[in-house]
């Protein structure tokens, strides 16, 4: 009997240390919310990387949460009034320093992996990092940019001299030479597509139209003062966007409602695209060897490209802050989460990445846009009223492209942004940078 109840006893104390140990297992266990958007193709991407993270790390669950790139700041909007931020969250870049200022992310420097954070672009750095404490809180793999795509049959029927680098860009009076001979070239039906066909809501408009402006000569805002009202609406900006709507009215840019591929559509009815580095892939792919990337033309003075992408935070509220950090530095370093960025021509924000990337490589057909990252490149303003100035921006170029007045335009737009500011006392301690 005691040797009976003695091995009950242990059966019952071995039972008792299993549930133990599994329910101590699984409180052990944490979870990450990652918040993301982009196309079917990089979404599965990141799913896969969650997967293979998941067996890496059994004691970490990730929940991938889908939001639609149109709607993605809506949803993020969302999440906030409910008080539910994702541990990892995408960003666009031009929007982390409202994020930051707003109290949503948290520095990423202790949570990251050092040899990761030592590989990053300079350009990267600069699209991750908060002006005010120069503290970084974001990262990401890739970083972006806008050259000047060319049919090069067409260019050389017009005897259009082809840019090799950045220092050799085309200056505005040979852009719209070029533009116009092109208009009256056979086969042609419009000189250029600007990507109208994204929308007039979306941030293309400031992202690419906005470093036209800053290559005139102005700025979307004053970015020492804070202030629009005196730079936006300034006879540079005025006149750069009446360049802009005289390229509208003259036919010479595809229109909204033709989409967004009509560069190497069937008779590749445009001659030239102003592209982010993304087209390459497909426009190379249907055009072959008829296709020359060159940088974005000089309008004024100096060239000016954009920069900037979606890039990876870590939120404030995340009560698993190192997991979120292991989690992004496993994605950065994933072999085939790699592998699929280069199959869509993905820009370099690491160092090790742009190695991997023949496209950007010198020789390479890419090489012009990587070149723009160091010579030309300038963020888009970095500073807690970006939604409103972007916002506002968009606007007045949906007026003036339908033939509003482009100094009344403009007005408006810099009144809204300085209002915003002016409601937020100057979002300080920004109202004290001079």
């Amino acid at each position: 009997m005691t040797t009976y109840l003695g091995n009950r006893l242990l059966s019952a104390l071995f039972a008792s240390s299993a549930l133990l140990w599994t329910a101590g297992f699984a409180e052990a266990k944490s979870v990450i919310h990652v918040m993301h958007q982009g196309d079917p193709g990089w979404v599965k991407a990141y799913g896969d990387v969650a997967k293979r993270f998941e067996e890496a790390n059994p004691d970490i669950d990730v929940e991938m949460i889908y939001a639609p790139h149109d709607a993605y700041n809506e949803k993020f909007s969302a999440a906030v009034m409910a008080k539910q931020l994702p541990d990892v969250m995408e960003l666009d870049a031009p929007f982390l320093a409202n994020y930051v200022w707003s109290g949503y992310l948290q520095p990423i420097k202790p949570l990251v992996d050092k040899d990761v954070l030592d590989d990053m672009t300079g350009s990267n750095i600069a699209q991750g990092t908060y002006p005010i404490d120069k503290d970084l809180y974001a990262i990401g793999l890739t970083d972006s940019s806008v050259v000047l795509y060319g049919n090069k049959k067409y260019l050389e029927a017009i005897g259009a001299r082809i840019p090799k680098s950045v220092d050799d860009a085309w200056t505005r009076e040979e852009f719209e030479g070029y533009l116009e001979k092109l208009s009256k070239l056979e086969g042609v039906k419009w000189p250029i597509d600007t990507f109208r066909g994204y929308g007039i809501k979306t941030e293309w408009i400031t992202y690419a139209y906005g470093p036209l402006l800053e290559s005139a000569g102005c700025d979307l805002i004053d970015r020492k003062a804070w202030k629009a009202s005196g730079t936006l609406d300034s006879q540079a900006c005025v006149k750069a966007l009446t360049m802009m709507q005289t390229w509208v009215k003259n036919g010479w840019v595809v229109p909204t409602s033709s989409g967004t591929n009509q560069f190497y559509a069937e008779g590749q009815p445009a001659a030239l695209a102003m592209g982010g580095h993304w087209f390459y892939a497909e426009a190379a792919a249907a055009m072959k060897d008829n296709i020359v990337v060159m940088p974005l033309p000089k309008i004024g003075e100096k060239g000016v490209s954009p920069n900037g992408t979606w890039i990876w935070g870590i939120s404030a509220s995340s009560e698993n802050p190192e997991a979120a950090g292991k989690f992004l530095s496993f994605l950065l370093k994933d072999k085939d989460y790699r592998d699929y960025a280069k199959t869509q021509s993905a820009y370099p924000g690491l160092k090790s990445f742009a190695a991997e990337s023949p496209l950007y490589a010198e020789g390479g057909p890419l090489a012009v846009a990587f070149e723009q990252a160091s010579k030309t490149a300038v963020a888009r303003p970095p500073h807690p009223a970006y939604p409103t100035i972007t916002s506002a921006f968009m606007q007045a170029v949906d007026k003036i492209f339908n033939g509003g007045d482009a100094q009344e335009a403009l007005t408006a737009a810099a009144k809204k942004i300085d209002q915003d500011i002016e409601d937020n006392a100057g979002y300080p301690p920004f109202d004290e940078q001079q």
